[in-house]
């Protein structure tokens, strides 16, 4: 049993990887209502923890009324993760940001082709491949299953899911939804344009997507688009011609 602490961890960014939880973390950072004690990506629901291990994770949040962390691992949890991280608040609220899940693999493929110190031209496309077919890469860019997973646990109206494609587009009108979600004040677009919400963050190595790889991404994701457009009852048709 968890004593002597009151759990104040008020929400979650939950992901996905290479959706713009960066971006998000430096915008919500700003709001003085909010708070983010373990800075971006504190990794503890996703590593081996105990009882023991919780209460002090719970401790860093009692200070502020609302405060919480962006891990975008935690998209994948498992559901009696899940479940443990219920307990400590159900009424939890959580951010889910989607991007084409062509793009987001391409982009976490460049990602680990820069942890490896190659460049572009040193990997193949069998390299690329083999990255794009690995459990995590598909894992990550498999919304619906992650979706389902949390809405199992969590009430429907918990979960905040927005696209990548506001960032770029509508940030300020992306900003304000997430505000409201969290239950603080709502921001007026010129403040936010001047606190950088249409600067980009941590952008990625850029190169354009192969088109000798177009085929092999399009073969794993064009179902799980179509599955998570009638889920989400969203047009995802965009997505498919990236």
């Amino acid at each position: 049993m968890l004593e002597s602490v009151t759990p104040m961890l008020s929400f979650l960014g939950i992901g996905a990887q290479k959706a713009g939880t960066t971006w998000l973390y430096s915008q919500l950072r700003q709001h003085p209502q909010l708070a983010f004690p373990l800075t971006k990506e504190a990794h503890f629901w996703n590593r081996p923890h105990d009882a023991v291990g919780i209460q002090s994770y719970l401790e860093q949040f009692a200070a502020v009324p609302i405060s919480g962390e962006i891990t975008p691992a935690y998209a994948i949890l498992p559901i009696e993760i899940i479940r443990e991280i219920y307990a400590c608040n159900p009424r939890l609220r959580l951010i889910y940001l989607i991007r084409n899940p062509i793009e987001r693999a391409w982009s976490s493929a460049l990602m680990a082709l820069q942890r490896a110190e190659m460049t572009i031209d040193e990997a193949s496309d069998a390299w690329f491949s083999d990255h794009f077919h690995s459990t995590g890469s598909v894992k990550r860019g498999d919304y619906q299953s992650c979706l389902q997973n949390w809405r199992t646990v969590f009430p429907d109206e918990q979960l905040l899911v927005l696209r990548f494609e506001q960032i770029v587009n509508e940030p300020e009108t992306l900003l304000n939804r997430c505000f409201q979600h969290l239950g603080v004040s709502l921001y007026d677009s010129e403040l936010l344009q001047r606190q950088g919400c249409r600067e980009r963050v941590f952008a990625g190595l850029g190169h354009p997507l192969r088109l000798s790889l177009k085929p092999v991404l399009q073969a794993i994701y064009h179902e799980r688009i179509d599955d998570l457009a009638r889920y989400l009852t969203m047009d995802l048709d965009s997505w498919k011609i990236f």
